[in-house]
């Protein structure tokens, strides 16, 4: 037998080559990634964010946006009227500490992120009246309180609850009453009578102003050249225009 002859017999299926069959394609995963996100109270977590999606993140019950020089901006402004609130005895040590730590984390991070000169620039062109604080659309209408059901009802946009919600902390701190705040039900039409809370009247360009323990500020058309402002009054606490009258007995 031929030498070719006999390296064909010895040639068998375990010795022939096999096929390769391509590599199946990988398919890619698209990563929505993750930045940092600041709720009005400070509070601050990483949150899946999509360029181009909604900045305003509703998460746990609570409403988060993305940290922008902007929003820096206005945290900062929070923050400032805070420490008014804690000189003036108005904000707990317990509640401007735990305020203080969170901003000061937040202001690492941002400086990090943006740079000191993007957050000054920031800084100096914000007004806090007419910036448009973080909210969510709401799925199902208002009701304060939720408990109950009064006779009167007024509608109440996601946006005037937000603005409320920004300055909840620093109102409390005054001695306002959640009710005071959120309540959008009565025993009259609105406005009639004082059942009716603050978030009834901050709609559209209605902004707020100074908080104090007997008013806070209701600015119509901050942004416009000839704004006007009307004060909420407090009818839980004494107000220096009433004079109380002593009828004789």
């Amino acid at each position: 037998m031929s030498l070719m002859k006999t390296m064909i017999a010895h040639l068998g299926k375990e010795d022939e080559c096999p096929v390769q069959s391509p590599d199946p394609p990988v398919e890619e995963v698209s990563v929505v990634p993750e930045v940092l996100c600041v709720a009005t109270d400070l509070e601050s977590r990483h949150l899946e964010y999509e360029e181009g999606g909604n900045r305003d993140i509703e998460y746990e019950g609570k409403i988060y946006r993305r940290l922008d020089p902007e929003y820096f901006a206005w945290l900062r402004s929070r923050m400032a009227a805070a420490g008014n609130a804690h000189k003036v005895g108005k904000l707990s040590d317990n509640r401007w500490n735990l305020l203080r730590e969170r901003f000061n984390r937040i202001q690492k991070l941002a400086i990090e992120e943006f740079g000191e000169d993007a957050l000054q620039e920031a800084i100096r062109g914000m007004n806090p009246r007419t910036y448009q604080v973080p909210a969510i659309h709401q799925e199902k209408d208002w009701i304060y309180p939720a408990e109950e059901a009064w006779k009167c009802k007024q509608p109440v946009t996601s946006r005037a609850v937000a603005k409320v919600d920004a300055i909840r902390d620093e109102a409390m701190a005054c001695g306002w009453s959640e009710a005071r705040l959120y309540q959008n039900q009565g025993r009259f039409r609105f406005p009639c009578g004082q059942d009716y809370g603050l978030v009834c009247f901050v709609d559209e360009d209605r902004e707020i102003g100074a908080v104090t323990k007997q008013s806070i500020e209701i600015i119509h058309g901050a942004n416009t050249p000839r704004p006007s402002t009307l004060r909420f009054h407090n009818p839980d606490v004494s107000q220096p225009w009433l004079k109380k009258v002593e009828t004789d007995k």
